[in-house]
């Protein structure tokens, strides 16, 4: 918002806080004839739709969007998005100036970051959630913790649209696109994303400490035994509001979610189909691949997935656990007894698209289309 004071025929420029309304006054210019249209446009974010009054704020947000450091360290290879920050963390090589914490030693360039810090020693944090009284030491903290309960997730990923709360959410995810598994398991040459992930990995290789009383499975945190004993009580906690299914924990419910919103956030790069859960893409990855790691141990068929080989182990038993409630007829396979219901059902899914003919089978069409194409059955 601008206006003109009539005190020494000068223009002063009023700019309003577009979040909390209050008023700043830049400095005094010449008095010009101000054209309507000259009033500063906010300048909004594409990542996050923060606004801006001044363009080199905003390009600094987008460096903090952006994955690209290209700012690097030539004593220590360490990379940075703003040129500001880089001439900050040289100080540190240099010994320019450094603020010492005097209960760690830890060093720091300004006093504003030292002031910051010391309150994670004290345990102070002033900065108060007003929806669910959490605390924070810093402001910025509070901000992102926010997003939580608005359900606003302003970091997008490039690749898939995947939306996340932080910025290092977004850098852990981008992984998975690229493959890059940095933090490796010692003991066994294991790689993850992610050091959480690789924290918990170690647990394997660990001490089981936690018992179950029931069957005598141990484990190495008190949850997972926690989790376990659902299996035991047949307590479902976590509910589906859409179908009712029940499940023992949350990451279960969740990824039965994607079911009812059709996401499928695993993709073949090879194909591109896509999959609800990992497992049923790297299951689908044997098919490119042609591995087939489940051997059966009485005829030497190969199979891609362990379901399968289950199934075909049925063959050899002469088993038939699936039993049609209409004639009794029995079959090994449950997609078997699918097929064979459509008889009682009057059920043909397969036309014919010369002649509309509909078929219970598929291969009964594949059989029929040879009419139409002259070609005598064998």
């Amino acid at each position: 918002m601008c206006s003109q004071t009539g005190e020494k025929n000068m223009t002063y420029t009023f700019l309003k806080c577009f979040v909390c309304n209050k008023v700043f006054t830049q400095e005094p210019s010449p008095s010009i004839d101000l054209p309507s249209n000259s009033i500063k446009k906010l300048l909004k974010c594409s990542v996050c739709n923060n606004s801006f009054i001044e363009k080199a704020r905003l390009n600094t947000l987008l460096h903090n969007h952006s994955t690209e450091k290209p700012f690097k360290c030539s004593l220590c290879n360490k990379s940075f998005t703003l040129k500001s920050t880089l001439n900050d963390h040289l100080r540190v090589h240099n010994n320019v100036n450094l603020l010492e914490c005097k209960v760690c030693n830890k060093p720091f360039t300004r006093k504003s970051q030292l002031n910051i810090h010391l309150r994670i020693h004290f345990k102070e944090k002033p900065f108060k959630c007003s929806l669910c009284s959490k605390s924070f030491t810093q402001k910025c903290h509070l901000t992102t913790h926010l997003h939580v309960h608005s359900n606003e997730k302003p970091i997008k990923c490039i690749i898939c649209d995947k939306s996340f709360n932080l910025k290092s959410q977004l850098n852990n995810h981008l992984r998975v696109h690229n493959n890059i598994k940095p933090f490796e398991c010692s003991l066994c040459d294991k790689s993850f994303t992610q050091k959480c992930t690789l924290k918990n990995h170690l647990l394997v290789h660990g001490k089981n400490e936690f018992d179950c009383n029931v069957c005598n499975k141990s484990f190495t945190r008190k949850f997972q035994l926690n989790n376990h004993l659902r299996i035991h009580s047949n307590e479902k906690p976590y509910n589906c509001t859409l179908c009712n299914k029940s499940f023992t924990q949350k990451c279960h419910l969740d990824t039965h979610l994607r079911i009812h919103s059709t996401e499928k956030p695993f993709k073949c790069i090879h194909c591109n189909k896509p999959f609800t859960l990992k497992s049923h893409l790297i299951n689908h990855l044997r098919v490119h691949s042609n591995i087939k790691p489940f051997e059966c141990s009485l005829c030497n068929k190969s199979f891609t997935q362990k379901s399968t080989l289950n199934n075909h182990l049925l063959v050899h038993s002469d088993e038939k656990p699936f039993q049609c409630n209409v004639c009794n007829k029995s079959f090994t396979q449950k997609c078997n007894l699918k097929t064979h219901l459509r008889i009682h059902g009057n059920e043909k899914p397969f036309k014919c698209i010369v002649c509309n003919k509909s078929f219970t089978l598929k291969s009964h069409l594949i059989y029929h289309l040879r009419v139409h194409n002259n070609v005598k059955p064998v």
